[in-house]
């Protein structure tokens, strides 16, 4: 039997019913200024999203997050995974440029930019919509019994969201393998790739289940972002607001005394969410603005201003004033210049290669009767697609130093590492307790030097001595 309509309140959400069960909502489809710009921008994400594994740059695509041989390429810079320290600016800097927006424009990256919004109300809500007809016809078709037409419209539907689900899967994999690496894996049996073939059924699978039933309550029960809007917009945040001066007391068309709301509902009917706007800013509420151009379309319709639903801060809805230049906003925007200064200088200073230099696990020294020997490993990664060559030459506090291990000059490959045993010794009479050692690592082409300190050990020299 179907569910009964659920009027919206602030005291409960309206897609979970009083059992909790999920309440699958048929929001209407409209038209209007800002549905026509939120396509625009979800097409463009969409096709930004597909492709930059496809884009290359450098010799390596757009993005590649090279897990295999740990480095990682954005648009032609080459990481290392001693470079992974630098990954703290990317996601404290997206991080903090949400709250920043948030705290300028309200939820416009869940109602415009984020991947849940993006790919549910355009691509899988379109779906749908194409097969199903509109949100009348959804729920007439939810009461239908089992029948052809219902078979073939529902099982069509599920075939294409699962479609739709192996291809994000697909192309979310190949940012971590490449999409030729992709290709090849897709051509051989599951066998031969059991973990990549367990991956993908387990995302496929939570993609389905998340885009044809789940849906909103991604955004409501697990995404924290909703619970922290309150403490990031204040009253000259903007927001997606009901005039309330204006619209009450809501009334017929013509009725005496009657605001500008008609009691339509058909802000309620759009949104995907099933909050009702008129009863103020909500959690649920993802700022897609469904409910202007619902408004707005009604408005126009019985002769009367746009505007009753719309974006403003609530400081313009009650008919203040909204400000822009405020303490938050203004510490924040020095708080994003002083982050952004950090890290231009942090990768101003990448260099295109990479070295390191640690002792052997074991003994720290080996005494003979001529020598004390030490036993290093340097590692020196080419982060470059040309070929270099390296050399390593010591510098010591104290004379007598011989080493071998990088006689003359190592070729490192492009984008490939080389590990060797470096091994340092000093005559015991030349010996006079533990000392600094300096590797100096020179790659050519371009001259790079990286210098690494290590420390030179050995038994007490007095022992040594007697």
């Amino acid at each position: 039997m179907a569910a009964q309509p659920k009027i919206p309140t602030r005291e409960s959400v309206t897609t979970i019913n009083t059992d909790g069960s999920h309440r699958i909502l048929h929001p209407a489809d409209v038209r209007g200024v800002f549905t026509r710009w939120r396509r625009i921008a979800a097409v463009v994400l969409i096709g930004f999203y597909t492709l930059l594994p496809w884009i290359p740059i450098g010799g390596h695509p757009a993005v590649f997050l090279d897990v295999r041989e740990l480095q990682f390429h954005f648009f032609g810079l080459t990481f290392a995974a001693q470079d992974l320290w630098l990954a703290f600016f990317l996601i404290s800097g997206l991080g903090f440029g949400l709250f920043y927006a948030t705290a300028l424009l309200g939820r416009v990256w869940c109602g415009w930019a984020c991947p849940q919004t993006v790919l549910l109300e355009h691509v899988y809500r379109r779906i749908e919509r194409f097969l199903e007809g509109d949100a009348q016809k959804q729920r007439r078709l939810d009461r239908e019994p089992w029948d052809r037409n219902k078979l073939l419209r529902r099982g069509t539907k599920h075939f294409l969201f699962v479609l739709v689900s192996l291809a994000i899967t697909h192309l979310f994999l190949a940012y971590f393998i490449s999409i030729p690496e992709v290709w090849r894996i897709m051509t051989q049996t599951p066998g031969q790739n059991w973990g990549i073939f367990v991956f993908v059924v387990i995302a496929t699978t939570a993609l389905y289940l998340n885009f044809y039933w789940f849906r909103e309550q991604l955004c409501i029960v697990i995404c924290p972002y909703g619970r922290l809007q309150s403490a990031l917009i204040d009253d000259n945040s903007m927001v997606i607001g009901y005039d309330e001066d204006r619209g009450e007391p809501r009334g017929r068309v013509g009725a005496e005394g009657a605001g500008d709301c008609i009691a339509c509902n058909r802000c309620v009917q759009v949104c995907p969410t099933g909050i009702d706007i008129r009863q103020g800013l909500q959690m649920e509420c993802i700022g897609c603005a469904n409910c202007v151009d619902a408004c707005d379309e009604i408005m126009d319709k019985v002769k009367r201003p746009r505007g009753l639903v719309r974006y403003d801060s609530f400081n313009g809805l009650s008919g203040g004033k909204t400000k822009i230049l405020r303490p938050r906003i203004i510490l924040y925007t020095i708080l994003l210049l002083i982050g952004a200064t950090v890290m231009l200088f942090s990768f101003s200073r990448l260099k295109p290669v990479s070295a390191s230099a640690f002792r052997m696990q074991g003994a720290p020294y080996f005494v003979d009767d001529r020598l004390i020997r030490n036993q290093y490993l340097i590692r020196v990664v080419n982060k470059r697609s040309i070929p270099m060559q390296f050399t390593v030459v010591p510098e010591a506090d104290a004379s007598g130093l011989n080493w071998s291990g990088f006689e003359g000059a190592v070729e490192v490959g492009p984008n490939s590492e080389e590990v060797r045993l470096f091994v340092t010794t000093v005559r015991r009479e030349d010996y006079t307790g533990p000392f600094h050692l300096v590797l100096h690592v020179k790659g050519e082409p371009g001259g790079v030097e990286i210098d690494r300190p290590v420390e030179f050990l050995g038994p007490d020299p007095k022992l040594l001595h007697d």
